[in-house]
């Protein structure tokens, strides 16, 4: 039998992501989330984690030199369309992941900064975080933090308040601009963390500002997994072709439809169900 062309490949995206054994964030979630539209997922493990529904236990950073062989040995066996960078474990693991995606310019980068998990457990340090300024997000095609995460990567600020009686404390417009300029080219800051009716996420791109801005309602339950849901929603899209514009519009409208149709299968928070479309044809969950 002859092989079947290239050309029939679905694309690919390549992820670099920790292993969540819950299934609800990480690399297990990248993976369902590009599967399910319908792109072919690559992985490179960048650590080993124990952790539930409820929270984070344990970091186990897999070596430097693992990452780049697993990295390598795909990328010269297959084109990728895209890649998405998640929790990378430690700061030699941003340096080496920095040293491969600049190899491959052309392809957009989609950048989740997972610096701590929904329960609070801290996820990156400040020297990693430090890496993440000054190696990785030079390259980024599109960085995708929360409130939280954004204030953190600006100026440090742990728990990720703003009081605007301090004139040096940046308000998240400002928070989007100092991202821009080091070196993203588009800043999706989302508005999970806020305390505002709806949830509110800001495209934001260097040189322009603001260029596009959506509401969601905001559900009632506590999600394990949404950002690498949205984050790996927007490199499958864009690895299909679409626009910036159309792939961050696409992709939070499959996230809400994730969030709104998940479970809780744990003590913990609610997981995303990536494959709503599926179920939904089979008439939901069976008994």
């Amino acid at each position: 039998m002859k092989p079947r062309s290239s050309q029939l490949s679905p694309p690919i995206v390549l992820t670099f992501a920790a292993s969540d054994p819950s299934g609800g964030a990480g690399m297990q979630a990248d993976l369902m989330t590009i599967s399910s539209i319908g792109c072919h997922p690559l992985s490179v493990t960048t650590a080993l984690t124990v952790q539930d529904t409820v929270g984070v236990d344990s970091v186990l950073a897999v070596d430097a030199d693992c990452v780049e062989d697993q990295a390598r040995t795909l990328l010269e066996d297959m084109p990728v369309s895209a890649f998405k960078v998640g929790l990378l474990g430690s700061l030699e693991n941003i340096a080496v992941i920095a040293g491969i995606v600049a190899d491959y310019p052309a392809v957009p980068l989609v950048l989740d900064p997972v610096l701590a998990s929904g329960r609070g457990d801290e996820l990156a340090d400040e020297e990693m975080i430090t890496g993440l300024r000054e190696l990785l997000m030079p390259l980024t095609t599109i960085l995708t933090p929360n409130s939280l995460e954004a204030r953190r990567l600006v100026d440090g600020n742990r728990d990720g308040t703003d009081d605007e009686t301090d004139p040096l404390s940046p308000t998240l417009v400002e928070c989007a601009q100092s991202l821009l300029d080091l070196g993203c080219e588009y800043v999706l800051l989302t508005g999970t963390h806020d305390n505002t009716v709806r949830v509110i996420n800001n495209l934001y791109r260097k040189g322009l500002g603001l260029v596009r801005s959506d509401a969601w309602d905001r559900l009632p339950d506590s999600y394990h997994g949404s950002g690498c849901t949205l984050a790996s929603a927007i490199a499958a899209n864009l690895a299909h072709g679409l626009s910036m514009d159309e792939a961050v519009g696409a992709a939070q409208e499959y996230t809400w439809q994730a969030l709104v149709a998940g479970f809780r299968p744990g003590m913990g928070q609610f997981l995303p169900d990536r494959f709503f479309r599926i179920r939904a044809r089979r008439g939901g969950f069976d008994d």
